[in-house]
């Protein structure tokens, strides 16, 4: 399954049901682009069985307001519409592969 561009339009419908990681994130920002690749190989490894969404603070800065988000990356696994646990920084596909099971 692709990584999905989560927008203030699309937000609430994709992270309604199942689990969602969701990566807050900028262009700009060096670790964000060092979270990117970790990301693409958990996608590819999961399949379908996770939704990874990515959010761009600059472009969804309502989206980030609503999420306290200070610092990015920060990543959000969401289960069914709640925000299940939060990770600031870049974290690994060992352990974002645990926290999504």
């Amino acid at each position: 399954m692709a990584i999905v561009t989560l927008t203030n339009e699309n937000f609430d419908a994709t992270v309604k049901e199942g689990t969602v990681l969701v990566d807050f994130w900028a262009t700009w920002c060096g670790p964000c682009k060092m979270q990117a690749p970790i990301l693409e190989q958990l996608d590819a490894k999961l399949g379908g069985a996770v939704t990874i969404g990515k959010v761009d603070v600059d472009e969804e800065p309502v989206l980030a307001n609503r999420f306290g988000i200070a610092s990015i990356p920060t990543l959000l696994i969401m289960k069914n519409g709640e925000v299940a646990e939060k990770r600031v920084g870049v974290t690994d596909a060992a352990t974002l592969e645990a926290l999504v099971k």
